[in-house]
C-alpha cells in the first residue's frame, strides 16, 4: 500500500473505546457512523459517505444483502467493526495515520477491503485523523497540511444545481452541472455568489417547468433531456444574478458521467447515439458555445481509447490542455490508477475522494501522485453523504485549490460548505483560489 511520508513528528495517540452504529445518508440508506473515545476522555465520530455512481475499481462497501433497504443494510459492517477492527484500533499507542491505516489493510487481506468492508474502514480512518490532529492541538486542516506538507488555501467550491443521470429522476445523460465562482476573493464571497445564483435558478426552473424538484446532490432537476438546455439555463440564471458567465467570474464546470451513458464498444447515447469521435466534437461544440472550466468523467472508465482521443483534442500545441480535464471514476484516487493515466495523458486533473480508496493515508497518497505529476486534483463528496465535515478540512489541508460538495443546499451539504467559510473566519488571511 502506498502512503504519504509526514513532514513532521506526530503526537501518538490511544483510542480505549470504538463503536459503530447505523445512520441514515442522505439518500435514506444506512451508512455507519463511527464513535471512538481516546484516553484523555475525548470522544470522536466520523461518518462513512457511499456513491451512487461509483467506479468498478472503488473500494468495496460491505452491505447485508437481503431485502431490507434493498440489500443496503450495514450491519455486518457493524459487526466486523465491533469484533475484529475495534480489539485492533484499542488499548495501544499509535504513532502516525500511516500505522494505523497500514493495520486496517492488513487486518482486511484483500484488495479493496472486501472482507471488513471499506465503509468501516473508511470512517476508523477518519476518526483516527482527527484524534491525531486532537493530540497535536490543532485544527484538523492545520494538521493535514502540516503532515502532507502542503499549503493551507480556501478552495473554489463547485456546486451541482442542476442534477442527472444517477443523481436524478429525468432524461439528462449528464449527472452532474455545476457553477463555480473562480473570481470571488473570499470564500465567504463564494459560497454567497453559488446560493445567489442557485435561488434565481430555483425561481427560472419554476417558473418554466412549474416545479422545482431537487435530484440526489440537493441540485434542480427539472424535465430535460439536453444539455444545452440544462447549460443555458445556468447562463441565463448567472446573468440575472448580477453575474458574469465566465471563467473570470462565475464558470461552468460538468460531470457527464459517461459509464452511465456508455453503450460499450466506444459507443454513447447522449440523446442520440454517438461514436468516440462524435463525442469528442460534441464536448468541443459545448465548450465553444458555453463558459465551462471543468470536464470529468467524458468517457466511460474502461474507454482508454476515448479518453486517448479527447485528450489529444484537448490538448493545445504547447502541451497545455484547453479546459481541465478530470478523470473520476477512471481513477478512483488510486495513485496507482492516476500514475498510469497521467501517462497516457488521459487527463489533467484527478478527482478525490477517501471512501473510494478507503482510507486517508492512502488519499494523501493520491493527492501526494497528483501534484507530482503536475496534475490539478478536486476534493469531492459523494451522492449519499452525512454531516461529516472531514473533506472540508482535507481540501484546504492538502491546499488543492477544488471542491465540490453538491448544490448550496441540503444540511449534508452545506454542512461542508459552512465548514469552509468557518475556518476562513478562523484563519483571516488564509488565501481563497485555486491552485
Amino acid at each position: 500500500m502506498s502512503t504519504s511520508t509526514p513532514t513532521t513528528a506526530i503526537e501518538p495517540i490511544s483510542v480505549t473505546e470504538l463503536g459503530a452504529r447505523s445512520i441514515l445518508d442522505s439518500r435514506g440508506f444506512p451508512t455507519l457512523e463511527v464513535r471512538g473515545t481516546l484516553a484523555d476522555g475525548t470522544e470522536l465520530r466520523a461518518a462513512a459517505p457511499a456513491g451512487a455512481s461509483t467506479g468498478e475499481h472503488e473500494a468495496v462497501e460491505l452491505r447485508d444483502g437481503g431485502s431490507a433497504f434493498s440489500g443496503r443494510g450495514v450491519n455486518v459492517a457493524i459487526t466486523r467493526l465491533d469484533d475484529e477492527i475495534a480489539p485492533l484500533i484499542t488499548g495501544r499507542r499509535w504513532s502516525s495515520i500511516d500505522e494505523v491505516d497500514g493495520a486496517l489493510a492488513e487486518l482486511d487481506g484483500t484488495s479493496g477491503y472486501r472482507r471488513l468492508g471499506a465503509n468501516a474502514v473508511v470512517a476508523v480512518s477518519i476518526l483516527a485523523t482527527r484524534a491525531f490532529a486532537h493530540a497535536a492541538g490543532q485544527p484538523l486542516h492545520t494538521w493535514i497540511s502540516t503532515t502532507t506538507g502542503a499549503d493551507e488555501l480556501l478552495p473554489v467550491p463547485h456546486f451541482n444545481v442542476l442534477n442527472g443521470g444517477a443523481h436524478a429522476a429525468n432524461a439528462l445523460d449528464f449527472q452532474e452541472f455545476m457553477i463555480a465562482p473562480v473570481g470571488a476573493a473570499t470564500e465567504r464571497e463564494a459560497v454567497d455568489t453559488g446560493a445567489e445564483v442557485y435561488h434565481v435558478l430555483r425561481a427560472l426552473v419554476a417558473d418554466r417547468f412549474g416545479t422545482a424538484g431537487l435530484g440526489d446532490e440537493g441540485g434542480f432537476a427539472p424535465p430535460l433531456a439536453d444539455p444545452r438546455e440544462a447549460l443555458d439555463l445556468l447562463v441565463e440564471a448567472i446573468v440575472e444574478a448580477g453575474r458574469r458567465p465566465g471563467t473570470d467570474d462565475v464558470a461552468i464546470a460538468l460531470d457527464p458521467a459517461a459509464n452511465g451513458f456508455s453503450l460499450g464498444d466506444g459507443r454513447y447515447r447522449v440523446g442520440d447515439e454517438l461514436s468516440r469521435d462524435q463525442l469528442v466534437d460534441y464536448y468541443l461544440t459545448l465548450l465553444d458555445d458555453y463558459p465551462i472550466r471543468s470536464l470529468e468523467d467524458g468517457f466511460a472508465e474502461d474507454d482508454g481509447d476515448g479518453w486517448t482521443a479527447m485528450g489529444e483534442a484537448l490538448r493545445r500545441p504547447d502541451g497545455s490542455w484547453r479546459v481541465q480535464t478530470v478523470g473520476d471514476d477512471l481513477y478512483v484516487t488510486d495513485p496507482a490508477r492516476i500514475r498510469a493515466g497521467a501517462e497516457k495523458g488521459w487527463s489533467d486533473a484527478v478527482l478525490i475522494k477517501p471512501n473510494q480508496i478507503g482510507t486517508v493515508s492512502q488519499t494523501f497518497a493520491a493527492v501526494a501522485t497528483a501534484r507530482e505529476l503536475g496534475m490539478a486534483a478536486m476534493v469531492s463528496h459523494r451522492s449519499g453523504e452525512t454531516v461529516d465535515t472531514f473533506i472540508a478540512d482535507l481540501v484546504v489541508g492538502t491546499g488543492v485549490g477544488q471542491i465540490k460538495s453538491g448544490a448550496p443546499a441540503r444540511g449534508e451539504r452545506v454542512a461542508k460548505y459552512n465548514r469552509l467559510t468557518e475556518i476562513e473566519l478562523d484563519r483571516p488571511g488564509l488565501r481563497y483560489g485555486l491552485a
